[in-house]
């Protein structure tokens, strides 16, 4: 049974201690649309299992059977009707954990102390719920996205009058008042549908795909609310399938989110450059991290680097083997960035993870805001 990916639930696997076993978590990109053939992703796993195997044969005893067990889950197969991405984690009888995902990830197999939660983090940070409002002058569809998913619709049909009345006598300029009238109260109708549907399900962001000549109506016609929640137009017909209206939300959610993280990096330059409020780099972070003074953590997708740790007090250092803060000699770690997130979590820190931002490179691909 798949885990519902929530911050509850990275959070507590983000903090899951194995003791003296290795945890096994594997990514694997499932999308159909880069992957057709199903055997194509089997074979990816097959020949990264392959690898670790040869890898921790020795030293990680117990990891063999976890690698086994995540590869035999990905050949039982997968829907991939509603998954583009898988996360697994293993680890013993203690731990088995699968996250089907409706957005793709990067193929990644780490054995490791912790799970290795830098990905899911990366999903959940980048995907809020997005509302695309599609109108003419007499049909209305709402639908409601969440992480690239369809979770919700609604239609709504007012018919125009006709131009004729019982008589067969035409009136041109009063049918055109009767035709405008109508218009305008399904411009309203589409309205309070959207305010309902806000109540009902709230929405991060609103799209609105509607005519020029009528999208201004009704924007005005939209519960302020609504209104601040406007992310962007778009030109689709009402006829649109579900899946290209999709498209089109996601094309807005990307650019909102490289913007919010372009805000967030630069906040970061700033306060490193005037010496407050912020760290850049890697040992500037850790350090931070260790003082428990981080708020925000920013970081570069897909970064990695080996540092330390200490295991008496806890201590995250890019250089070791002495602790800087009680002394003791620290453990070398694989990727102590993997660390960092999970430790900024544990702290109830925010993370983000950037992609290709080349402020956040120059910084160091890592920095922080700090709550003092």
């Amino acid at each position: 049974m798949a885990v519902e990916l929530n911050d509850d639930n990275v959070r507590a696997l983000a903090g899951f201690n194995a003791g003296e076993r290795a945890v096994v978590t594997l990514y694997l990109d499932v999308d159909g649309k880069r992957w057709p053939k199903y055997q194509d992703c089997e074979a990816r796993v097959e020949r990264m299992v392959r690898a670790a195997t040869e890898t921790f044969a020795s030293g990680h005893p117990g990891a063999i059977d976890d690698l086994q067990r995540v590869e035999s889950y990905v050949r039982g197969g997968v829907d991939r009707s509603r998954t583009r991405g898988l996360a697994l984690f293993a680890s013993g009888d203690q731990l088995f954990q699968v996250f089907e995902l409706p957005v793709a990830v990067r193929d990644q197999l780490v054995v490791n102390k912790t799970p290795h939660v830098h990905q899911l983090e990366s999903v959940l940070a980048t995907h809020e719920r997005f509302a695309v409002l599609l109108t003419d002058r007499q049909r209305t569809r709402m639908l409601v996205f969440e992480m690239g998913r369809l979770v919700d619709r609604s239609e709504q049909f007012d018919a125009l009058p006709r131009n004729d009345d019982d008589t067969g006598h035409k009136d041109r300029r009063h049918d055109k008042h009767k035709i405008e009238a109508a218009a305008h109260q399904h411009l309203k109708n589409a309205a309070q549908l959207a305010f309902e549907e806000f109540q009902t399900r709230p929405f991060d962001h609103l799209i609105i795909s509607a005519a020029d000549e009528i999208a201004n109506e009704l924007e005005s016609d939209l519960h302020p609310y609504l209104r601040e929640r406007i992310a962007a137009r778009v030109h689709m017909p009402i006829t649109a399938s579900e899946a290209d209206i999709c498209a089109a939300a996601i094309e807005v959610e990307e650019g909102i989110e490289r913007r919010k993280e372009a805000d967030l990096v630069e906040r970061v330059r700033e306060g490193t450059a005037a010496g407050s409020g912020a760290v850049g780099g890697l040992a500037g972070v850790l350090a931070a991290l260790s003082e428990r003074r981080v708020d925000t953590l920013v970081v570069s997708d897909g970064f990695e680097e080996a540092g330390f740790s200490c295991p008496g007090c806890g201590c995250l250092a890019a250089r070791g083997p002495s602790c800087p803060t009680c002394g003791d000699t620290m453990e070398r770690e694989d990727d102590i960035v993997e660390r960092a997130i999970e430790e900024a979590m544990q702290q109830a820190a925010r993370v983000k993870v950037c992609v290709d931002n080349a402020d956040l490179d120059v910084l160091g691909r890592i920095g922080a805001l700090l709550r003092f």
